[in-house]
């Protein structure tokens, strides 16, 4: 999500990752046998789960790990499928269920079963030849500034009164895995009427951003009061902040899944390193790590929750989305939006 670590406002348009590398090309240096991971920008950012599991995977395997940030979950994808034919990358992080056809239709994507598989519930898995493997999951809500509205919206429905014009910010479906969550979540409550309701939703949203980070720095800067995040949002701000202010807001149309994954990528100059990190992202350490860092749910049921996940809602609910409905989804919804 991505529940991912909600950066202050002053860093929305910082990528702060273990590694922060730019490079012109899609050409790898000489290889010193670094094990290269792509990941979105809050997972490598300073308070993602990147500077609490690469160092912890380093210091066990004796693995070094360059860590790189891309974007959003869909701009990750994107470069790996630009740099198919010469992979940079020898593993990608945050291909969620709603990416999974067009990661696995891209053909970058090798095939490895952990040994750990079997810790991984039938529900939450990406993939029967495990190309991608889950790490985390959660539950999309609208997330509302109580100090900066009164009365929030009830329903998908309402988020669209005239009530709630310019409140309201967004994630580009193009770019952004939450925004591509919302999409299907209008698609899996209106079908074929989807359109209809971006088209009645856009006088309600103030800016469509590129990336989850962008967005909830817009939000938690009083831009705006109404933000597309998690459910478990509200768990972070009662962890580091205090807890009541920002709430998860829970409609009876039920919430969206979302699971993250990571797969190794065809050509992985790093296929041993690869996999391990594959294991590694499946023990104990990792997982405990991902509701404090990622602000989602483990994989791996039994994981101790810490106790700030109380303000986290559960839907009475969830959406699974089948994400092959939503080929071209996103064009006709940006479409009535009027985006071009």
């Amino acid at each position: 999500m991505n529940a991912r670590p909600f950066l202050r406002a002053a860093a929305v348009l910082a990528v702060l990752a273990i590694v922060v590398t730019s490079f012109p090309s899609c050409a790898r240096p000489v290889d010193d046998g670094t094990l290269v991971i792509y990941a979105y920008d809050s997972f490598a950012g300073e308070w993602g789960p990147g500077p609490v599991v690469i160092p912890a995977f380093e210091k066990a395997t004796g693995i070094k790990v360059e860590l790189l940030a891309m974007g959003d979950g869909g701009q990750v994808l994107a470069r790996a499928i630009e740099e198919k034919k010469k992979p940079r990358a020898d593993v990608v992080m945050g291909i969620d269920n709603h990416l999974v056809p067009r990661a696995l239709a891209s053909g970058i994507f090798s095939a490895y079963e952990p040994a750990a598989a079997a810790r991984v519930p039938a529900d939450l898995r990406l993939d029967g030849s495990w190309r991608l493997t889950p790490f985390d999951w959660g539950a999309f809500a609208i997330i509302w500034d109580s100090e900066k509205l009164a009365v929030p919206p009830a329903s998908l429905e309402d988020l669209a009164a005239p009530a709630f014009a310019g409140k309201l910010i967004l994630m580009d479906p193009r770019t952004s895995t939450p925004g591509l969550g919302f999409l299907a979540w209008t698609k899996a409550v209106y079908g074929d009427a989807m359109a209809g309701y971006w088209k009645r939703l856009a006088p309600s949203v103030l800016t469509m951003a590129p990336g989850w980070d962008m967005g909830y720095g817009l939000f938690t800067s009083g831009e705006a009061p109404l933000v597309l995040s998690y459910t478990t949002s509200p768990a972070y701000h009662a962890e580091y902040e205090s807890a009541g202010r920002y709430r998860a807001l829970i409609f009876p149309e039920g919430h969206p899944v979302q699971i993250e994954g990571a797969g190794i990528l065809k050509g992985a100059a790093h296929r041993e390193a690869a996999e391990a990190f594959i294991e590694f992202m499946l023990g104990d350490e990792f997982q405990a790590a991902i509701p404090l860092t990622n602000w989602m749910y483990p994989v791996v049921e039994g994981t101790p929750l810490p106790a700030s996940f109380e303000w986290a809602p559960r839907p009475g609910r969830l959406l699974r989305v089948d994400a092959s409905t939503l080929e071209g989804a996103d064009r006709a919804a940006l479409d009535a939006f009027g985006t071009p």
